[in-house]
């Protein structure tokens, strides 16, 4: 049987955070004001810090998608790619990615950041699972609200145990790798716990429980 491997998204796969990047980039596209940046730069903090309250950054994101239209958004987001997340894409983590999906495993990536940016993120790993925060859609078109649980700290750890139902997989024998400490929840619940790149807190933690780290730079 196929092994199932987790990958965290930003500043594991990629040199950044895609939601941070978005933000800039909306800027840049003067589709909404420098405000805005301003204002994600204090939830970027905040999630470094381990303090984000994730309901208020998820209500901030998804104000630019409410507000236009689908077709519009798209457009954008494929220029987003292409500008923004492409040169940033960690060439270790792509070959790593890629030999799991040449031995058979199961690649999953399992991220905060909305579906809407991530999954044409995850394709270009040549992906098919992305486990993300969702945002509602009706009559194609976002309506403000988020949809089921987010995809954040223990919320992360849900939506993968969710996911699992539907596949022959248990996440004893699994492998994650990630940077941030505020993917505990699904770390410690993982068989084997691998940090990329950690920030410090989870660099400590990765020490304290004899976890492999290492890195995609």
């Amino acid at each position: 049987m196929s092994e199932l491997i987790i990958f965290d998204l930003d500043n594991t796969l990629i040199e950044g955070d895609s939601d941070r990047n978005w933000g800039q980039f909306l800027v840049e596209e003067k589709l909404v004001s420098e405000d805005y940046l301003l204002e994600s730069e204090k939830f970027y903090n905040s999630y470094y810090d381990g303090n984000l309250d994730i309901d208020s950054f998820l209500n901030f994101c998804l104000k630019p998608l409410k507000n236009n239209q689908m077709d519009k958004l798209i457009d954008i987001r494929k220029k987003f790619i292409d500008t923004k997340i492409k040169p940033i894409i960690r060439d270790k983590a792509m070959r790593t990615v890629l030999g799991e999906i040449r031995k058979n495993n199961k690649v999953v990536i399992a991220t905060a950041t909305n579906s809407f940016v991530t999954r044409p993120i995850a394709e270009l790993f040549s992906v098919k699972e992305l486990i993300a925060t969702e945002f509602e859609i009706i009559n194609n078109k976002f309506t403000g609200k988020v949809k089921g649980v987010p995809c954040f700290r223990e919320g992360k750890l849900d939506k993968v145990n969710e996911w699992l139902k539907s596949h022959n997989y248990n996440l004893s024998d699994a492998t994650f790798y990630t940077d941030s400490f505020n993917d505990l929840p699904l770390l410690e619940k993982s068989g084997k716990s691998i940090v990329v790149d950690g920030d410090d807190k989870l660099t400590l933690v990765a020490k304290e429980n004899g976890w492999e780290c290492i890195s995609f730079r």
